[in-house]
């Protein structure tokens, strides 16, 4: 089963920026979508951005232009990474940040086992 390992996040100031890594590593879903989730307080996980093998892009509407999503190209390694580089980041943007892969995009169900997220705190 595939694991996944965030990591990058922490406290920053609104107009900062974070970047965040998943590793992805173990038996993964060659050719499937990733996507980054976030998990505001109080609220559901969804998608914030997702991208296919082939490098299309899906970005929700509050975090266009701030937000750029990435992977490397080791399509079929056991062992890649996924990224998501987070610009003039507001108070909105709190939450945990996770990743995964989708049966679908730009916003199927997440497919495999959650990782323990990477927590971002975004101060005025």
């Amino acid at each position: 089963q595939a694991r996944l390992a965030e990591s990058g996040g922490g406290l920053v100031q609104a107009g900062g920026s974070l970047r965040l890594s998943c590793a992805v590593s173990g038996r993964t879903f060659s050719g499937l979508p990733m996507a980054w989730f976030r998990q505001a307080p109080g609220k559901e996980r969804d998608v914030v951005a997702a991208i296919t093998w082939r490098g299309d892009r899906y970005y929700t509407d509050s975090v266009k232009g701030r937000f750029t999503i990435s992977r490397d190209s080791a399509r079929d390694n056991a062992n890649h990474t996924l990224w998501l580089e987070m610009n003039s980041l507001s108070r909105e943007d709190t939450g945990v940040y996770y990743c995964n892969f989708l049966l679908s995009f730009p916003r199927g169900n997440a497919v495999g086992a959650w990782g323990q997220g990477t927590l971002v705190t975004v101060s005025s």
